[in-house]
C-alpha cells in the first residue's frame, strides 16, 4: 500500500489539448489560489484506491485519514499491510509514530528515501487525475474541484484496471 498527498488547484493548470488549426483554445482563469488537499493510498496488486479530502496537511489530518479511512478499510485479523509513505514532516510526528507503533501487529510502515517521488506508486495516480479531472479547467470554487476529481477517483475505484499499467513497475 503506497500513500501520498496531493493538492489540486482552483486556477487553470494548462496541459496539451487539441483544437482546429488557427483557433488557439482559451482557458479562463480566475486568479484564485484556493486548492483541495487529498490524502490517498493505492494497493499495487489490485489497484484498490482510497482517498480523503481535507483543508490542510498536518499530523492531525493525517491521523484522521489513518483512523477513519485506512484502518477500517484494511485492518483484517491475521493479515499484515505493508504501508509505504514519503518523508513529509507530519509523517514523522510523535502522534503519528505512536499510531503506527500501536498498530504494528497489522501494519508494517516503511519510508521512501527523501526526495524520491518516482518510487511512490501513488504519484502516477495524481498525474492521471490531473489529466482527466483538472487540467485545462477553471473551477469557480472548491466544490467544483472536488466534484471533478471525485469523478476520476470514483472511476478508479470502480474500474481499477484502468490504472494497473501505472502500478505494474511497483509490483
Amino acid at each position: 500500500m503506497f500513500e501520498d498527498e496531493a493538492s489540486f488547484r482552483q486556477d487553470s493548470t494548462l496541459y496539451r489539448t487539441w483544437s482546429r488549426r488557427g483557433q488557439t483554445p482559451l482557458v479562463p482563469v480566475t486568479g484564485a489560489r484556493k486548492s483541495v488537499k487529498i490524502f490517498g493510498c493505492v494497493e499495487v496488486y489490485s489497484g484498490a484506491f482510497l482517498y480523503q479530502d481535507d483543508e490542510v496537511f498536518n499530523a492531525s489530518t493525517y491521523l484522521s485519514f489513518l483512523e477513519e479511512d485506512f484502518a477500517p478499510t484494511y485492518h483484517r485479523r491475521g493479515q499484515r499491510v505493508m504501508y509505504i509513505h514519503d518523508n513529509a514532516s507530519y509523517h514523522k510526528d510523535a502522534q503519528v509514530t505512536a499510531w503506527f507503533e500501536e498498530n504494528r501487529r497489522w501494519v508494517e510502515v516503511y519510508r521512501l528515501p527523501p526526495y524520491s517521488p518516482e518510487l511512490n506508486a501513488a504519484e502516477p495516480l495524481w498525474h492521471h487525475t490531473r489529466v482527466n479531472g483538472s487540467h485545462n479547467t477553471c473551477f469557480k470554487n472548491k466544490e467544483e474541484i472536488l466534484s471533478s476529481i471525485g469523478k476520476v477517483f470514483r472511476s478508479i475505484q470502480e474500474e481499477p484496471r484502468q490504472i494497473m499499467g501505472y502500478l505494474r513497475p511497483f509490483q
